[in-house]
């Protein structure tokens, strides 16, 4: 396979320009990344990147939602925004014949938009409707418990989507000031892959936003308080089918605290969510559902995050076995501190991870997406490579001391029938 070579170049107004030259098919995807995710909101702004994403692509002040849609459907382009915890993204995908012309569409929308009054009202409905069908999800409610007990008033605590509360409250005037903060060319990541060289891509680039000044005033500051809680049990009583019961560790940042530009311990802990959750071969899979029959379903997950992330097994099991679920999955956890991995266990770990990863780049869409998002939590499009090299790595004594650091007293949430959960919560639920 043909290496494809990253490009970083930063333009005077200081957008960073991250392009991959990849000429096996005539499309160009490009992805713009603005540094402000709903890890930016105030509390009683919660929603509000949710909201800005859902109406930004409805209207400038010379163009419709209806006369938008119709120019990026002429060309059977794809274009859209959506918002995540650490940034902003406007996505785009289309033929090269007709990349710049939706390219300079997209440059309008993300500096322009007009925030038409029927659409913030429309797209507050629905978000309205998606919190409250997150209600309904003992998943969704389980995991926010969990969230909330863990950074308590800290941004990760709350969902994307905010409340029924803050989103209610929002108003088109809120949208401007976001967009007026945050959206500028000294925050933004494009990343493009595709077709076009990189000389060609970046004069685009150049086209589209050279003009866009940087503003005098600077980005705001993040300050965060320090994570002061403790772990705790908590739980919801809901008359459902079956328990979901999840454990949570708090753990790091993929930004390194030291000189390392990357944690140590990131690639650890993501070599050991491999191995505890990833498939149908993982270890809680095998153990607890195949060998035990615990579980309807058993995973785990750990976002990679710009700030203090979590560490989260999980399991949906039938309502009486909710305390064996919950010893299951912290022996599990727990056994990572005082056993190595077998070679084998390690190896397989690696092979899975490493090509699960290799799998995730082959579209022009992937590219882009990898390398735009390393750059925009400040990774760098250094860490494509890095990561791999990072994860081979890993010895089992590196996995079980990493282990032993954070897999101590988890948080524990339990979501299910209360006749199930109140002897294990008999003052906490919630």
């Amino acid at each position: 396979m043909t290496q494809r070579i990253a490009h970083r170049v930063v333009l005077k107004n200081g957008i960073v320009v991250v392009a991959v030259e990849n000429p096996t098919a005539d499309i160009m995807t490009a992805r713009l990344f603005v540094k402000a995710g709903s890890r930016c909101e105030r509390p009683d702004r919660a929603g509000i990147s949710h909201l800005l994403a859902a109406v930004m692509t409805k209207g400038t002040d010379g163009l419709s939602s209806m006369e938008i849609a119709e120019r990026v459907e002429s060309v059977g382009a794809s274009l859209g925004a959506e918002t995540t915890s650490d940034y902003f993204l406007m996505s785009l995908k289309t033929v090269s014949a007709d990349f710049e012309d939706v390219l300079s569409l997209a440059g309008q929308l993300l500096r322009s938009p007009s925030f038409p009054e029927a659409e913030v009202e429309l797209e507050q409905r629905s978000t309205l409707q998606a919190i409250r069908s997150q209600k309904e999800q003992p998943f969704s409610m389980a995991f926010s418990r969990l969230r909330e007990a863990m950074y308590g008033d800290r941004p990760y605590a709350r969902s994307t989507l905010g409340t029924e509360a803050t989103v209610a409250s929002l108003t088109r005037a809120d949208l401007l000031q976001f967009h007026r903060t945050y959206f500028r060319p000294d925050n933004l990541v494009v990343s493009l892959a595709g077709c076009w060289d990189l000389e060609a891509a970046v004069a685009a680039i150049e086209r589209t936003f050279g003009d866009w000044e940087i503003p005098d005033n600077p980005i705001p500051a993040l300050d965060l308080a320090p994570i002061t809680s403790r772990p705790q049990i908590t739980g919801l009583p809901q008359d459902t089918q079956q328990s979901i019961v999840m454990l949570g560790y708090l753990v790091p940042s993929v930004l390194a605290k030291s000189d390392e530009r990357v944690s140590s311990e990131y690639a650890t802990l993501k070599l050991l969510n491999t191995y505890l959750g990833n498939g149908l071969s993982s270890r809680l899979f095998v153990e607890l559902r195949e060998k035990r029959g615990l579980a309807y379903d058993v995973s785990a997950f750990y976002p990679t995050r710009i700030d203090t992330s979590q560490f989260v097994v999980y399991m949906g099991t039938a309502p009486q076995n909710t305390a064996v679920a919950i010893e299951g999955l912290r022996v599990e956890v727990e056994r990572l501190t005082a056993l190595l991995l077998t070679e084998e266990e390690l190896q397989t770990a690696k092979n899975k991870l490493l090509g699960q990863y290799a799998l995730g780049k082959q579209t022009n869409s992937q590219i882009a997406q990898v390398l735009g998002w390393y750059e925009t939590i400040g990774l760098g499009i250094e860490f494509d490579e890095q990561f791999p090299e990072a994860i081979a790595a890993v010895t089992a004594e590196t996995a079980r001391r990493v282990a032993s650091r954070y897999f101590i007293e988890p948080y524990i949430c339990v979501v299910g029938p209360a006749s199930a959960i109140g002897g294990i919560l008999p003052s906490a639920v919630c």
